[in-house]
């Protein structure tokens, strides 16, 4: 299993919207209601839970790299004018 940052793929996003799998599903409404993923599949369904409790997305980097000198440069700034 892979810990920290995830990678997007615009490939599987797409793939997994337009499956023929996915399009039977929910034209025929074959959907468990959300939380089920217990009983439809639990070995999926523990897999995803430690993936998101252990992995943080993409932009969380980025969003860190670029608040962190707005910051700094807002706290020089009151310390300057005070």
């Amino acid at each position: 299993m892979k810990i920290g940052f995830r990678i997007p793929n615009l490939n599987k996003r797409i793939a997994a919207r337009t499956s023929l799998k996915r399009i039977i599903r929910h034209n025929l409404g074959f959907k468990a209601p959300r939380g089920m993923g217990w009983i439809t599949n639990p070995k999926r369904a523990m897999y995803n839970k430690v993936y998101n409790k252990t992995s943080r997305g993409c932009m969380l980097g980025l969003l860190l790299l670029i608040s962190t000198p707005l910051i700094m440069a807002y706290l020089v700034y009151k310390i300057c004018m005070a």
